[in-house]
């Protein structure tokens, strides 16, 4: 399971047509007619969304569910709980990953009871019992113990793979989380069974042992990883208030002390129907499915739409920098704030991304790649570290050996101010828009990247055929909306950037030795983990 960002029906045939051919709205407009044959859409009286499309050119269906909740919906001080949850909801249901659910109930309840009274003891800043501290910790481990024996480890995805389903996975992003397989199409009532029902009866089974997945993964991803640390900064500095700010991964110490009564009020609160689209793309017909789909999806309880996002990121008014010197490979990145995903320049931003850095003819890989050799890679791109709210316009460039950070930062700097003083060229913009076209209809050539796209639409716009409204936007983008956008975003007072510089290894630090050492603290730390100089950890 992975924290990540966003990415037809017809045979191949008319695919390969319509890359090749002049794009035009009529085109479009005859695509979508066609299409829209195949899709049901149909709104639930508890608010939820379902998508059927009829494609039978194999004997299996493929789905995609998408909750409007990503990890910018982690509440403060909770950050990391939308990807927390996404791991859970593996962990089964009252029915799937027990021995006996009721008893187990109990168990788990007596498991948050000594957890909350063990975490009570462990964040008092005066007067900490380290006695009781370990008291409590040893009820805690006891009443985990108890709650154990109950669970069939890894039964959710057992069934799910028995039955045959592949590519069994689940991804969350900035902007909302998302579930996934492939499966025969005559275990479609199984499946829908087995989602319904992990959407409505999830039980956080094992929680603190996830927990610790959970930040073993943060420590692989960011505190091990220089890049990885990097762009956690960056994002830090270039937002003051809008939890872009925050890792999807979560702070350390938020993770190790988030608890599963905090897990289920997440769950209450952003997997409600009316926050999610499930969309079913395959072998399968809406007139025979979708009362079936009805009868299990229709009876999760409605719930409460969320409220919307309040917070707005403030205009930047000042560049902003971090610098990290570290004994590894160097590296420059820089952002610049942009409009959401609904501003009406934003096939304009592709447009600049591609040009930019798609492949070997883009301008930054010609420029600091192949002529002035002074990077491995380099290029630019949107929706960072998200777009459903304005986000940033991020480039890097990878220095070859003799080469610096700030020797990126001049040559990338040289080539925005082309954009903003010289059209791109007729060549450069078509072959933008041909390739731009071609990559949405091939992703869409096929069950699991049709599903993704038609619910993704779907939840972003209220309806799927904005996907056809996207290519002629795409189709729409002239040389001046180029320069008119890049002499707009592209500022030095809207401009955060990160950058790695190398730095010789540090000695090792002695050992203590004969030397007086610090009592340690009473906490949530593993003896077994090893902490990173960067980080201040935790967890039972």
């Amino acid at each position: 399971m992975t924290h990540r960002t966003l990415r037809f029906l017809f045979a191949p045939i008319l695919l390969a047509g319509f890359c090749c051919s002049t794009s035009n709205a009529q085109e479009f407009q005859t695509i979508e007619k066609n299409f829209a044959q195949h899709v049901t859409v149909k709104k639930l009286p508890n608010g939820l969304t379902l998508i059927v499309c009829d494609r039978p050119e194999a004997p299996v269906f493929s789905f995609f569910t998408i909750v409007n909740a990503g990890s910018v919906q982690d509440p403060k001080g909770e950050t990391g709980l939308a990807h927390m949850f996404e791991h859970l909801a593996f962990k089964g249901t009252k029915d799937i990953g027990t021995t006996d659910y009721p008893a187990e109930k109990i168990a788990l309840a007596s498991v948050e009871k000594s957890y909350a009274a063990y975490d009570a003891e462990y964040r008092k800043r005066v007067g900490q019992d380290p006695a009781r501290l370990k008291q409590l910790k040893a009820q805690f481990d006891a009443a985990t113990a108890a709650a154990d024996k109950y669970v069939i480890p890894n039964q959710f995805t057992q069934i799910a793979e028995m039955n045959g389903a592949v590519g069994v996975n689940a991804e969350t992003a900035s902007d909302a989380t998302e579930y996934f397989w492939s499966m025969p199409a005559n275990r479609l009532q199984l499946w829908a069974y087995m989602e319904s029902d992990r959407i409505a009866n999830p039980v956080p089974r094992q929680f603190y042992k996830e927990r610790s997945v959970v930040m073993e993964e943060r420590r692989m991803r960011v505190d091990s990883d220089p890049i990885g640390f990097m762009i956690e900064q960056f994002l830090a500095t270039a937002y003051v208030a809008h939890p872009y700010r925050n890792p999807g991964t979560g702070w350390m110490s938020d993770i190790s002390q988030v608890s599963a009564t905090e897990a289920n009020a997440f769950h209450r609160e952003y997997y409600v129907p009316s926050n999610i689209v499930v969309t079913v793309v395959g072998d399968v017909t809406a007139t025979k499915a979708m009362p079936m789909l009805e009868k299990y999806f229709g009876s999760i309880p409605a719930g409460t739409k969320p409220m919307p996002l309040a917070t707005v990121e403030p205009p930047q008014e000042a560049e902003k920098s971090v610098t990290l010197e570290e004994p590894t490979q160097p590296f420059y990145l820089e952002g610049y704030h942009r409009p959401d995903y609904l501003n009406k320049d934003d096939a304009v931003y592709d447009a600049i991304g591609d040009i930019m850095s798609n492949g070997r003819t883009s301008i930054l890989y010609r420029s600091l790649v192949r002529d002035q050799k002074i990077a491995a890679e380099a290029a630019g791109f949107s929706g960072f570290p998200g777009n459903k709210y304005p986000n940033l316009f991020a480039f890097y460039a990878v220095p070859t050996p003799g080469h610096t950070p700030e020797q990126m930062r001049t040559a990338i700097h040289a080539e925005i101010d082309k954009l903003k003083t010289q059209d791109v060229t007729d060549d450069q913009l078509a072959m933008f828009k041909t390739r731009a076209r071609a990559n949405i209809l091939r992703g869409l050539d096929n069950n699991q990247g049709l599903a993704e796209e038609l619910g993704t639409y779907q939840l972003r716009y209220g309806d799927w055929r904005m996907l056809f409204e996207q290519l002629s936007k795409i189709d729409a983008v002239s040389k001046a909306d180029i320069r008119r956008v890049s002499n707009q975003v592209f500022t030095a007072k809207n401009r955060t950037y990160a950058m790695i510089e190398y730095a010789p290894p540090k000695p090792p630090t002695p050992a203590p030795g004969a030397l007086a050492q610090p009592a340690s603290k009473p906490g949530h730390s593993q003896p077994e983990a090893q902490s990173s100089p960067k980080s201040k950890q935790g967890g039972l």
